[in-house]
This record gives structure tokens, C-alpha cells and sequence, in this order.
């Protein structure tokens, strides 16, 4: 299928390199929305077989499974740092000499690393994911992998699958535990990881689904949050994973000053704004800033007497103490960022809920979950002049973070927050032109950092509010120069225009930008 392309925006080097990577150019308006035409069909199971148990060893599912060369295959990262998922099956995908695959996972994290070998051996020729980093990203960074990378939003990966772009042969998707005919959870078992709602959508249109489990309970399993109809072979290993290493070094309160008053200026717009009631709905990041912003927000819904609706997204425990607290009524997670959030889907099993990620955010599903949010606090590498965010590249140039629902929460939220401090070790955040647009400024309503507060123009209502509050009101262009005039201008990074190394997708299909290698790393 077409991609669809802002050609007004991207230069002509880009638009050259976007012909080289067999992306035919049409026209795109960005003001109206594309809707894919196609439409994967519903995956059904092409026998009449009556079966009563579908356990297999790894070796003998991922044969019946029909894998061959150049096939796409898919895994989840709901265990984040501790999956050792991916590293069993791509030992055994070794082991029976199958080459040229892509790998269509959610994300990556430093425990792929080791992926990098077999993309040298031509094991793995391309990946199509929202999130790179460490190794991982230094690696396809450099140019080393046989296909660009296609980075989509945690809502424009549900919807390549859904509209046929992306088309996933294998789905090998983790599950903390199962029964024999394959109904799953990552709620009980050996390793829980909470939600488990980045595979469902690959278990329903995957040509083939193989669930891979540690813990096998008799059927039929108490919870499904993956049923039996979707899949295909059950496989029993010794451990997914190591539970303890999902929550990653950004999850956490803030202990610096500097973030302290980033997040008391992120709870001040909120609770100015008219939509700060009862039932509001909120997503939070899982930076320090942003899960520290709670604690004045906390107090002013208890001083105010304010009970929230529900809280969206990646879930931590800070917003399972909200639910227990009775502050709000409900948890919509697509993604268990700790093990208390794992441990609270199956423990407040009638109001933590899984979803999956087109009921979270894909915008072409007819009503994902984040069309109803009220707030959406968002953490960011840098911002520019037009309020464009870039969270994918460092600034060195190198892929190190990830799409994420960045694009997809900052579209459809009512009020979007990105957060970020005005210096980062010695380097101004907020820039020019970011390295890489992730989401484009036209969605972003406010800027917090520890200057002040940046309100995008386009939201005069919000100014008219804010400016009558405590809040110090700056343009991004008074932010950049303050932090300039301490740390300095940096030197433009060089890039090699010849040699794209990965294409990043609007959360619609459309192309966003293209991440190229440095010239740094052609030396």
C-alpha cells in the first residue's frame, strides 16, 4: 500500500532516499487523515482437526508453524528489561538454518542486544518496531542492517497490522501462563508482568500464533486475556524472564530539584484547566517529572474533593495507589510498567484492565481510548521552535529511545504536556529543528520545563487561562536562548543523505521523518 507523504515538509534529500526504500510518494494532506483501504482478513486456522491440547516443544511449533526465509515474525516487550523470550526462539530459529527474517516487534530494549549477531549472520535482515536502544540502536544507527528500520507509535503499529501493512507470519508472544489449548494471561504464573496487551492484536491477525509460557495451569486457565481461538501452538520453557527487570531506570519519583519544579508546574496547568473535575482522565509518563507531577495533583483532588475517572496507558504502581486509594475508578493498561501494576491486574481484576494497543491508540480503529483523554503528560529528548518533539534520537544522532504512544496520546488528548528540563547535561533541550519529529508540534498544547511554561499559539484558550495563574509564561524561543546563553550553541551533526537507516511513521502510515546515519559513523 501506498505511504503517504507531507512533501512540503521533508527536502528533497528525504523524499530521494523515501524512493530508494520502495515507498511510492502520494500526495498527503495533513489536515485530513488517511484511511488505509485495506483490510487484513481475520485469521482462521486452516483445519478441521478436533484438538484437544496444542503443547509442542519450540523446535516442533516453529516447523509447524511453516517459518521460512524472508518471513516477518513478531514478539512483544512487555518484560522489558528481563525477557528471555526472544533469545530461545531466535537460538532454535539458528538451529534449523531459517534466514532474511524481519522481526515486527513492539519494542526493543537492552535485553536484545544480542540481536546485532544475528543480524551479521543475515538471520535478521530488517526490523519494524516503535522503539530502539543501547546496542540495539547503536547497530542499526551505524547502518549496519540490511533494511532500514520502520519505527511506528505504539497506535500506528496496530494499524499497519490491521490494514495489511504490516503482515506478521509467526507471533511469538510471551505468556506468564497458559493452558494447553493456549488461553493466556501475564497475570499468574512464574513471571507476571500485568498486561499483556501489546500481543493482542498479533495473536488475532498473525498467520500463525505460538504462545510461549513457563507456567501451564489446567484448562481452562481462570484469566484469558488472550483466548485459545487465536492461537495455534502452546510451547513450555523453563522461564520467560526475570519479572523484576520490567521497571527500567525512567520509572521512577524525581529526587532532583530541577525536576521538582518541573513537576509542580506540570500539576498548576492541570489543575487550572476546566477539565480538572470529577471523571477526568489522565495518562502520565514514566519519567521522574511527570510521575512526581501526582503528588500535587493528589492534594489538589483531595482539597477540591475531585474524583478522577480513569488513568490510560503504560500503568505504575503510583497510579494503582490512586485506584486503591479510591481517586479513581479505573486503570486501562495497555502496559504493566512495574511489578505492583502486574501484580494489580490480577488483583483488582474488576477495575485494572487490560487493552490492547488498537483499543488504545489506533486512530483508524473507529474509537481508540486515548480519543477520550482529558491530560497526557509526555517526556521528551528535545522540542523546537514549532514545538515538534523528538524522543528517538540522541544528540549525537543515534537511535536510542522510542515512538511510543508519544504521537498517538498528543493527537487525541484535549490537553498534551511534554516535559523535559531546559538543560540536559550540556545541552539546551529546546533547539531550532529537533534531530528527529516524532510528533508534530500541531499536537503538542503546552511545554513545561524548570524556566517556565510554553504554550503552543494555537491554544489561545489556554494562554487566556494560564496566564492568570502563578505559572511563568515564556516562548520556546526565550527557553532556548536562556539555556544557549549557559551551555552554548552545538555544532550540527553531519549526516549521510545516501544512507538512510530508519523511516519513522505518523501514527496514520504516513512518513514522519527519516533518521539517517552520521557521517560520524561512516569514518
Amino acid at each position: 500500500m501506498s505511504k503517504y507523504v507531507n512533501e512540503k515538509r521533508l527536502s528533497q534529500k528525504v523524499l530521494d532516499s523515501i524512493k530508494g526504500l520502495d515507498y511510492p510518494l502520494v500526495a498527503f494532506d495533513p489536515e485530513h487523515e488517511h484511511v488505509s483501504q485495506v483490510s487484513a482478513a481475520k485469521k482462521t486456522l486452516a483445519t478441521h482437526e478436533i484438538r484437544r491440547d496444542k503443547v509442542v516443544d519450540l523446535k516442533t511449533a516453529i516447523k509447524n508453524s511453516g517459518l521460512s526465509d524472508g518471513m516477518t515474525i513478531s514478539f512483544h516487550h512487555h518484560l522489558r528489561g528481563g525477557d528471555m523470550v526472544v533469545n530461545q526462539v531466535m537460538q532454535v530459529i539458528k538451529e534449523l538454518g531459517i534466514k532474511d527474517l524481519t522481526i515486527a516487534a513492539s519494542s526493543f530494549t537492552g535485553a536484545h542486544d544480542f540481536l546485532t549477531s544475528y543480524m551479521d549472520e543475515g538471520i535478521v535482515s530488517g526490523v519494524q518496531t516503535s522503539g530502539l536502544r543501547d546496542k540495539l540502536g547503536e547497530y542499526i544507527s551505524s547502518g549496519k542492517l540490511k533494511k532500514p528500520a520502520i519505527i511506528r507509535s505504539h497506535g500506528g503499529r496496530p494499524r499497519a497490522i490491521e490494514a495489511g501493512d504490516l503482515k506478521i507470519d509467526v507471533a511469538f508472544l510471551a505468556a506468564s501462563s497458559a493452558d494447553e489449548m493456549g488461553n493466556a494471561n501475564g497475570s499468574l504464573g512464574k513471571a507476571p508482568f500485568g498486561s499483556i496487551g501489546y500481543a493482542l492484536t498479533d495473536a488475532q491477525y498473525a498467520a500463525q500464533t505460538i504462545v510461549i509460557t513457563d507456567t501451564l495451569l489446567p484448562f481452562p486457565n481462570p484469566e484469558i486475556a488472550l483466548s485459545q481461538s487465536l492461537v495455534d501452538w502452546v510451547v513450555v520453557i523453563d522461564s520467560i524472564g526475570d519479572p523484576s527487570k520490567i521497571a527500567g531506570g525512567a520509572i521512577r519519583l524525581t529526587s532532583s530539584p530541577k525536576e521538582e519544579i518541573i513537576a509542580q508546574n506540570i500539576a498548576t496547568v492541570i489543575t487550572s484547566l476546566p477539565e480538572f473535575k470529577d471523571g477526568f482522565s489522565i495518562q502520565m509518563g514514566t519519567g521522574g517529572a511527570s510521575l512526581s507531577s501526582i503528588t500535587p495533583i493528589k492534594k489538589a483532588m483531595l482539597e477540591r474533593n475531585i474524583k478522577g475517572g480513569w488513568c490510560l496507558g503504560g500503568i505504575t504502581s503510583y497510579q494503582v495507589a490512586l485506584l486503591e486509594e479510591g481517586l479513581v475508578q479505573g486503570l486501562y493498561d495497555v502496559q504493566s510498567f512495574d511489578a505492583g501494576a502486574g501484580q494489580s491486574v490480577h488483583k483488582n481484576l474488576l477495575t485494572h484492565h487490560v487493552i490492547s494497543a488498537s483499543q488504545y491508540a489506533n486512530g483508524q480503529n473507529g474509537s481508540p481510548f486515548v480519543n477520550r483523554l482529558d491530560f497526557v503528560i509526555l517526556s521528551a529528548l528535545e522540542v523546537d521552535l514549532n514545538f515538534n518533539v523528538n524522543v528517538i534520537t540522541g544528540s549525537d544522532g543515534v537511535i536510542r529511545g522510542a515512538s511510543g504512544g508519544h504521537s498517538d496520546t498528543a493527537a487525541a488528548a484535549k490537553v498534551a504536556i511534554v516535559a523535559l528540563p531546559s538543560i540536559r547535561g550540556r545541552l539546551a533541550c529546546v533547539v531550532d529543528e529537533v534531530q528527529t519529529i516524532i510528533t508534530p508540534g500541531k499536537s503538542v498544547d503546552v511545554v513545561v520545563t524548570d524556566l517556565g511554561v510554553a504554550i503552543n499559539p494555537l491554544r489561545t484558550d489556554l494562554i487566556e487561562i494560564l496566564s492568570k495563574t502563578s505559572l511563568k509564561l515564556m516562548s520556546l524561543a526565550e527557553m532556548k536562548n536562556f539555556a544557549q546563553q549557559i551551555v552554548g550553541t552545538p555544532e550540527l551533526i553531519e549526516y549521510d543523505y545516501n544512507h538512510p537507516v530508519a523511516v519513522v511513521e505518523y501514527r496514520d502510515g504516513s512518513i514522519n521523518d527519516v533518521i539517517y546515519k552520521t557521517k560520524v559513523n561512516n569514518e
